[in-house]
């Protein structure tokens, strides 16, 4: 999408494995985990501030359930007026498996140990909801037309004149 947009994409993981690499990871401390997870938010909230008013940007993340109060206090700091929230959605058998098959950095969770848990949060996940929601199925039972996914979102950003 970033590409087909021409814009940046800031991935929470990969801001998160930097800080898993320069202040240390601890192998199965999920907490430890979390506290990483919403410094690399601020982070890219932070570094979203520098960007000229106009310019697109997409932040690649999970969020998790409500409250979102983090989230609205950066999108605020960041000085974001106008976005669109694409939400990724699958079945939670879909999600657990690309999860245990993925190689991860090995400060996230080991798939053994986090595999279950996925699932569930998959079956109860939602939108934020707190700007226009673009539901997009990722089950793979269809192949995902980005094209006009991107134009879509282009659709939603571009001022009414």
């Amino acid at each position: 999408l970033g590409r087909r947009l021409d814009a940046p994409m800031l991935e929470l993981d990969a801001v998160k494995e930097v800080l898993f690499e320069e202040v240390g990871h601890r192998e199965g401390d999920r907490e430890w985990g979390r506290t990483l997870s919403r410094a690399s938010l601020g982070s890219i909230w932070s570094l979203l501030r520098g960007f000229p008013p106009d310019d697109l940007v997409i932040v690649e993340a999970w969020y998790r359930p409500p409250p979102h109060d983090h989230n609205l206090r950066g999108i605020e700091h960041a000085g974001i007026d106008r976005w669109v929230e694409v939400w990724c959605q699958a079945d939670p058998e879909t999600v657990a498996t690309r999860y245990a098959a993925r190689h991860r950095h090995p400060g996230h969770p080991a798939p053994e140990d986090y595999v279950d848990e996925l699932r569930e949060l998959a079956a109860v996940a939602q939108p934020m909801g707190l700007s226009p929601v673009l539901a997009v199925d990722t089950s793979g039972s269809k192949s995902l037309d980005v094209g006009a996914l991107a134009v879509r979102v282009s659709e939603y950003l571009t001022p009414s004149s």
